[in-house]
This record gives structure tokens, sequence and C-alpha cells, in this order.
């Protein structure tokens, strides 16, 4: 199928809540889909230069709402703005990421008369995570919007595990047709290369956005316990403060900890594989996710990985062969595991040689360009 009809390009629009996600998340769809014929659009929240995906030839709609916004007049606001986005710009295909576009997209998309209509989850958020009594009564009265965003007669949604699937399903109330399971985003082989473990003090990371559901604290306090009997390791967050969510550590309490030399801060480092490189061990002590980018790079790498048994997280390895799953919120397991895996360079390794092999069959990044350009053409040969 052409991403031409009747000599005019299809018209594709990214919608997604911050640029730095789609950059690191859905940039090479994008690219894809742009030399695929497709004219890109993409609408998002800028908090770097505009020039940026500007110089990728994308065609750039900045979006004026705040991320840590979630009250109905903040998703009215948002929706009135996405809703005449796409009355101008008359996409054929709208691809939203993350609950907030899927919430405001959704509606705007059936109203817009969009002709078809991806919508990716990128996990569940803190909605899905948190026991306390206010947010299960918001989730309740959060529903029926949820029936309203997900209600395109023109529909593909994309989870990347199955627990999100089968939420989404009761969620949604559409079929299981409508549903397709991608791996997260993939991983560029060529550039996260298998890299052998280096010589010297070994290095032990959680890398990723500096949040409680994260597991930064489990990390911090598993550090404590671990440095006495493992001076010369380097038990190190590689990432930064996410100012816009309200579960972020912020930039005084990780000096703190740093301070505490129990574990080290390295901020925000772009390029990941120069981490990888260097670390022994990746740690990932999450309470949900998607399906987390940093373990597929982890494996792409050859480096074993030690994360919970959640959602998202146990769906990246394969226990046993490639990491050691602990249970969630558990300092005293999260401990034992990293001491096992300290204590037995040779099984880390053979863990790590196992990772590759693994993500050079199911996470490069081509099978998840390829599967969105056939979801694309699909839901434009069906809008015809």
């Amino acid at each position: 199928m052409s991403s031409e009809i009747l000599g005019r390009r299809m018209k594709l629009l990214f919608v997604t809540n911050v640029d730095w996600f789609f950059i690191s998340h859905r940039l090479p769809v994008a690219l894809a889909a742009l030399k695929e014929g497709y004219e890109v659009h993409i609408a998002t929240l800028l908090t770097g230069p505009i020039e940026e995906l500007e110089s990728y030839g994308l065609q750039v709609h900045p979006l004026s709402s705040q991320r840590n916004k979630f009250s109905l007049f903040s998703l009215a606001e948002s929706f009135i703005e996405v809703f005449r986005l796409f009355m101008n710009v008359k996409p054929d295909i709208v691809h939203l990421v993350t609950i907030k576009p899927l919430l405001i997209g959704g509606i705007a998309a059936n109203l817009a008369k969009v002709p078809g209509l991806v919508v990716a989850i990128s996990g569940l958020g803190s909605m899905f995570i948190s026991e306390r009594s206010f947010v299960r009564l918001l989730k309740f009265f959060m529903l029926p919007l949820y029936r309203m965003a997900l209600s395109h007669r023109n529909l593909k949604i994309i989870a990347q595990n199955e627990d999100d699937r089968k939420t989404m399903v009761h969620l949604s109330g559409q079929s299981p047709e409508r549903f397709e399971i991608l791996p997260g985003s993939g991983v560029d082989l060529n550039k996260y290369k298998f890299v052998p473990e280096p010589d010297g003090d070994q290095i032990v990371i959680l890398a990723g956005r500096m949040l409680r559901e994260k597991g930064v604290r489990e990390f911090v306090e598993a550090s404590k316990k671990l440095k006495p009997i493992f001076p010369g390791v380097r038990f190190v967050l590689v990432g930064s403060p996410d100012h816009a969510n309200p579960s972020t550590y912020t930039d005084s309490q990780l000096n703190a900890w740093q301070k505490e030399g129990v574990v080290e801060w390295w901020g925000h480092i772009k390029d990941m594989h120069e981490v990888l490189s260097r670390t022994h061990l990746v740690v990932l002590p999450s309470y949900r996710e998607g399906f987390p980018k940093v373990l597929i790079e982890a494996a792409s790498c050859g480096r074993a990985v030690v994360t919970t048994d959640v959602p998202g997280c146990r769906d990246a390895i394969d226990p046993g062969v490639t990491g050691l799953l602990v249970p969630v919120r558990n300092v005293e397991a999260l401990v034992e595991a990293i001491q096992k895996m300290l204590n037995d360079p040779k099984c880390r390794k053979e863990m790590g040689y196992a990772g590759r092999c693994r993500a050079e069959t199911m996470f490069p990044v081509e099978k998840i360009i390829d599967s969105h350009l056939e979801i694309y053409r699909k839901l434009i040969d069906l809008s015809r």
C-alpha cells in the first residue's frame, strides 16, 4: 500500500506528552514513516529547542498543556487545543502516546472524524500503582473517559505487555482483536553492541527518571546494606529528577544520598551505551512498567539484570537466564539478588551473553518499526 492516495501524501500525527520522551521512544518510527513517504507531524510539549525536531523533517506543533496538571479544567483546555489541531492538520492517522494524550486525543479524534487512530500504552502510570483511596476513586471516575477515548471505529491499541493488554481490554470495552503487543521501543543493536565487562571496580547502576515508582529508595537502602560487604563496589544512580512528576526525588535528596557515600549520582547521561559499557550489573526495582527501555538496552550490551516481578519488568527478561526477579518493594530480597550476582561473576557474564542473544531475536528496533508501519497501512486501508 502506498503512503499516497490520489497523489496526496498521507499525514501521520504523533501526540505525546513531552518532546524528550518522543525522541527517546518514538523518533525511529517517525523517521521510518518519513522514508515511507508520510508527511509526519508531532504535537508535544517542548522542553528543548524546536529546531531539533524540525531538523529531522518533522512538522512540529508545540502544545501548551503541562504534564503535571490533571484537573478536569486542564483536560478541557488540552482537549480544545488538540481538537483544533486535528481540524487544522486533518491527519489520516493519529498516533497517541501515553495516558493524557490517550484521554484527550482519543475523544478529539472521534469528534474530528480522524480516519485512523493508534493508541500506544507505555505503561499505565501511577494511577494503577497507588493504593490510596483517593486514587482508586479517581480511577473509578476515569473509566467512562477511557471508554470514550477508546471507542474509535478504526482503532489499534498497542500494549507493551500482556498485563497491560488485559487491563486495557477491561477499561476500553474493546475486543482483544483491536490490540497488539509490541515489546517496547526496540533497541538499535548496532549502537548498543555487546561489550565485555570492564576490569576494575564493579559498578551497579539504576538508570531512569529519579522517581519513587522506579524503586530509587529501595536501591539506595539496598546499597547501604551491601556497601560494608562490598566496599569496592560502586552503586550508581543514573538519571535526572522529573520535576513535572509529583513522585520525583529532588536534587537535594539525591545529593544528600551521594554525600552519605553510599551511592553516586551521575545525573542524566545521553549516551546510555557508554554508561552500560562501564557497568557490571543493571538494577531496576520498579513498581510497574510498560516495557523498560533500559533493560533491553542492558541486554543488548550483554549486562545481567536484577529487577522486580511486576508487569513490564518481568516481560523484559528471561528469569534465571538473563537476570533475576525479586518481589516489589522488598529491600532484603533485592540485597540478596544483587549480592548473588556480585559474588558470581561467571554466572553474571553468562546471563549477560544470554541477554544479548535474546535482544538479537526479540528487540531489534527494525522489527518494532516494521510493526508500526504495518499497523498504519492496515488502518489506512480500512479507512477507505
